[in-house]
């Protein structure tokens, strides 16, 4: 059996001012796809795969027009050469937004489903902050989502995918999709799977795949910051009786909306204003402080200077800032070398609307290469990582490279929402700071032109019961 896979990953904030491009993104392909994927022979001894790509980037802003259409262009070419084919596995994110497209990851797969015919299957791997539309639906028969935020399975979802896929392929039972949107949006940071309700919400759905004619049921919150006619909450679910999976999807969407007004913030979210009088009087540490609305890994920019402004205007010292993004400023300091005094400035490198921030800095350690360079300096008693490149720190070791032990710190800046799986065993104590940015997380205050309406909690007064709708492909099963 042989089986094409690839795909494209990315997760796109309209309230972004960055636009994507080719060079943003990361491409896998061969050997070391089908290895990233965990699509080894002691799980799938009787496929052939036949990696093609896979390209992903750092959520941030809209994919231009231009490098969509290359990369899709791409993916169909290499698609073609790889005929015939048994399978398709696409390994998907859900929130990509490309400006003048309405449904990218729809276009995406329609145009695979083209190009294989209607007799292959299609499996698809999602994030559980994608959004799904019918038009996907109808175009695939195997649908399977992470089930944990912060996202540790993914590769146990890729795992899902594939088996499914195979397990037809084997001569088991035909697949399909039924889908019952839910008209809730609620930000990831609210619906992490370590708190309530959404730890039990998804701990119950492997319950719903041991039901006769349910292969695989999944919860989708869905990407808030994409102010989008797709933008929505949904139960998904992959089975081989349409009745059973649509019966499934209702109650997994009945779930989710009576509890709607349960999710809420894991940490003590709070003005920033608050969280740095918090940061004063605590006596316990670290003290790591998340700045919510510039996360990267949401879609923010991450150029932000908000926090560090107003930690320096207090006269705070003692923390570590990681990192604002700012190509210039780490190219001056770099520039300078280790143990040098330069003055730099900051704030706003890739189009967000924030405080500009002038001021010398001591070189302290320089780590990466051209094009990926980092450095870290002392400013006003307190280290700040300088990158050239957007990204995150939420591992232990974005912090080792540079001599600093996380755990041992007085405080911690990051950029992030609900703290990475690393971090989030030392807070102590953590906070969220609501700041502007991208992915603000007042989400009622974001400007809200093209979502569904009526969507919690946009608007809330309002009674909804779920209607589970079925693939077009579900004919025959």
């Amino acid at each position: 059996m042989k089986i094409a896979v690839g795909g494209i990953h990315t997760e796109c904030s309209t309230y972004s001012p960055l636009l994507q491009t080719i060079d943003d993104f990361n491409v896998t392909r061969g050997t070391a796809l089908q290895d990233q994927l965990g699509l080894d022979a002691d799980h799938f001894a009787d496929a052939t795969f036949a990696p093609l790509f896979h390209a992903r980037s750092l959520p941030g802003g809209p994919v231009s027009p231009d490098c969509y259409r290359t990369f899709k262009s791409q993916f169909l070419t290499e698609l073609e050469a790889a005929l015939p084919l048994d399978g398709v596995l696409l390994i998907m994110h859900g929130a990509m937004h490309v400006p003048g497209l309405e449904d990218v990851e729809g276009d995406w797969i329609s145009a695979v489903r083209r190009l294989v015919g209607p007799e292959i299957p299609i499996a698809v791997s999602y994030d559980l902050h994608g959004n799904v539309t019918q038009k996907i639906v109808d175009q695939i028969d195997i649908f399977c989502a992470y089930r944990t935020a912060p996202h540790i399975d993914v590769r146990e979802t890729h795992l899902r995918a594939a088996g499914n896929l195979l397990d037809q392929l084997r001569g088991g039972p035909r697949r399909m999709v039924a889908w019952a949107p839910v008209p809730v949006l609620h930000p990831g940071e609210k619906t992490s799977t370590a708190d309530e309700p959404a730890r039990s919400l998804y701990a119950g759905l492997p319950e719903f795949d041991r039901r006769p004619g349910v292969c695989d049921a999944n919860l989708m919150v869905g990407y808030v910051w994409a102010d989008s006619g797709r933008t929505t909450a949904a139960a998904v679910v992959t089975g081989s009786q349409p009745e059973a999976a649509a019966k499934a999807a209702e109650e997994i969407a009945s779930s989710y909306w009576a509890n709607r007004a349960r999710f809420a913030f894991g940490v003590p979210a709070k003005p920033l204003a608050e969280c740095l009088s918090d940061a004063e009087a605590a006596t316990t540490a670290p003290f790591i402080l998340a700045d919510s609305g510039d996360n990267p890994t949401g879609g923010g920019v991450g150029d932000r200077t908000d926090v560090l402004k107003a930690w320096l205007e207090r006269g705070l010292t003692g923390a570590v800032f990681a990192g604002i993004a700012d190509p210039d400023a780490t190219g001056t300091a770099w520039a300078a070398g280790d143990g040098e005094t330069v003055r730099i400035s900051i704030g706003g490198a890739f189009g967000s609307d924030c405080p500009r921030l002038t001021a010398n800095v001591t070189v302290k350690r320089s780590a990466g290469s051209e094009g990926s360079r980092e450095v870290l300096v002392e400013i006003g008693g307190n280290l700040l990582v300088l990158t050239e490149r957007r990204r995150p720190f939420h591992k232990l070791d974005d912090f080792r490279r540079f001599g600093i032990e996380p755990g041992n710190v007085r405080y911690l800046i990051v950029k992030s929402g609900y703290l990475s799986p690393e971090l989030s065993p030392l807070a102590n104590p953590a906070r969220m700071a609501l700041t502007d940015g991208a992915v603000n997380q007042d989400i009622r205050a974001l400007t809200n032109l093209h979502r569904p309406t009526p969507s919690y909690p946009f608007q809330s007064r309002f009674d909804w019961e779920p209607l589970a709708r079925v693939s077009a492909r579900a004919s025959g099963v």
